[in-house]
């Protein structure tokens, strides 16, 4: 999968039009279409590169993702049409947007203008939940999900067909997958092409149907998705696993595994993007005397020195110790908001003790100005 920025391949700002990106695919497909530069290696990378930056731009949900997480929303395995997908699924499933053509090039490898016009089946996608702790977001995790789909046919390979019988041509289209129709108009005649409706666009016909998936070519069972997922996610992200999806009838195109992350609570610590925040509840005499603590991390527990005379309403800042930013270095910091605890029941002796102290200056409450009491009061309660 090209990791370049799919705007910069098409050449189109991020601003652009859905059909401001159909005429920029268009216009780079046509200039490096494999009829157009026979046996360049080189031309024909750009070409798929320009098919994976359409598939993902033309798609709204897709390019939401993309434009929020960048190549990491794709998933880290996933492989779009430029990266997962043959030459033909590209004509069959970008072809549509040329006329029924492809830019009036005869074809490449075999796959020219009847073969981009013949349909070809796409499974269904299919989603999954995914939970995962602070701790598995801090390093990225490879999870392994079992999931129920459909799968292609073991019996027939997938074809839909009797184990060893043939697959015949569509009387109807002679295999083509497509008919041609010519209409008198007033303007003339026109010729339009559309999916042959005996095959339904497949181009070929079973003779005797297997009995395992009745003519399908998928059965319904479960199959183990492998899933590597990257550092950083958050709440409500989707990933795409291209080809993990339900596969498609009678051979074709699997769907897409979509992954929704969703975050399990931690016991201490609470999220904020990118920053971790934990509440320290101090006693008082710890508070003024100061002392070791250790603070709860992704990465396991530190010890941090209070100083004498901390205040409530104070935050310690524990640099590079928060979750790392998607497809980036940077990573967020640790804030620990300091709390004083006062206790309510007392024994006589305590009482005394605190009472002698009540007097001293040391104890004695200090005037602030009225800025730096909101801004205290404030901080408490954020």
């Amino acid at each position: 999968m090209s990791k370049k920025d799919y705007y910069e391949i098409l050449e189109v700002a991020k601003t652009a039009s859905a059909e401001e990106i159909k005429k920029a695919y268009r216009k780079k497909a046509i200039l490096y279409h494999p009829d157009k530069n026979p046996g360049d290696k080189e031309a024909e990378e750009k070409f798929k590169e320009a098919a994976e930056a359409y598939e993902v731009l033309s798609n709204a949900e897709k390019r939401q993702r993309y434009d929020h997480y960048g190549h990491a929303g794709m998933g880290g395995s996933a492989g779009h049409a430029g990266g997962g997908m043959t030459m033909e699924d590209i004509f069959s499933h970008f072809g549509d947007i040329f006329g029924g053509g492809f830019g009036g090039f005869s074809g490449f490898g075999g796959f020219g203008q009847s073969s981009s016009a013949r349909h070809v089946n796409k499974g269904s996608n299919l989603r999954v939940k995914v939970k995962l702790t602070l701790q598995e977001i801090n390093t990225g995790v490879e999870k392994k999900i079992k999931v129920k789909k459909y799968v292609s046919c073991h019996h027939c390979n997938g074809t839909g067909a009797e184990n060893g019988t043939a697959l015949s041509a569509c009387s109807t289209c002679k295999g083509s997958g497509h008919v041609t129709r010519i209409q008198n108009t007033i303007l003339g005649q026109m010729q339009t092409t559309s999916a042959c409706p005996t095959c339904q666009g497949e181009g070929k016909m079973i003779t005797k149907k297997c009995p395992q998936c009745n003519g399908e070519g998928i059965l319904r069972n479960e199959e183990v998705v492998s899933i590597k997922i990257p550092a950083g996610v958050e709440e409500g992200m989707q990933l795409s696993v291209s080809g993990k999806g339900n596969a498609a009838r009678r051979g074709g195109v699997n769907g897409d595994l979509l992954i929704l992350i969703e975050e399990e609570k931690d016991p201490e610590l609470i999220r904020d993007g990118c920053d971790l925040i934990y509440l320290l509840t101090l006693s008082v005499p710890d508070a003024i005397l100061g002392a070791p603590v250790e603070i709860p991390t992704v990465e396991g527990k530190v010890k941090v020195k209070i100083d004498p005379g901390t205040q409530p309403g104070k935050v310690l800042r524990l640099k590079g110790k928060g979750l790392p930013e998607i497809n980036s270095y940077r990573k967020g910091d640790l804030l620990v908001k300091i709390n004083i605890f006062i206790p309510k029941d007392l024994t006589k002796d305590e009482t005394k003790q605190i009472e002698k102290l009540k007097d001293s200056d040391s104890f004695k409450a200090k005037e602030v100005n009225e800025h730096g009491f909101f801004s205290r009061v404030k901080n408490m309660f954020e």
